[in-house]
């Protein structure tokens, strides 16, 4: 049976206020924060558990595999060979980093595909 959010805030970071220190401190880049850090840090403490989870995993996913938000998108211009197209990566680059990293690992998953059908 899967764990409750909260059982999984707990058995993971021990209390909400360490998820959200930890999401306060990924990298500056990957997160999408809007001004002060204290009132970012407010927001995140009055959300769910079951989304400060999606947001530490795919923040810290992002964080390790790409570094910024900017090189993910990037990363998902040269998988779908769009690079040149400055209008596509100025719009991608205002979606939020959640749908740019589903969009990326469907992309991605979709491209491996059709090189196995190749094959």
């Amino acid at each position: 049976m899967k764990k409750s959010p909260l059982v999984q805030v707990k058995d993971s970071f021990g209390s909400k206020e360490k998820l959200v220190d930890a999401l306060v401190s990924l990298p500056e880049g990957v997160l999408d924060r809007s001004g002060d850090k204290d009132a970012w840090k407010q927001q995140l403490l009055s959300a769910a558990n079951s989304k400060l989870l999606k947001l530490h995993s795919v923040g810290s996913t992002i964080a390790k595999q790409f570094g910024s938000k900017e090189k993910l998108v990037d990363a998902l211009l040269k998988l779908q060979r769009r690079g040149k197209d400055q209008d596509f990566r100025d719009k991608l680059v205002t979606l939020p980093v959640g749908k740019l990293y589903d969009r990326y690992v469907s992309v991605e998953r979709a491209t491996k595909r059709a090189q196995a059908a190749k094959k």
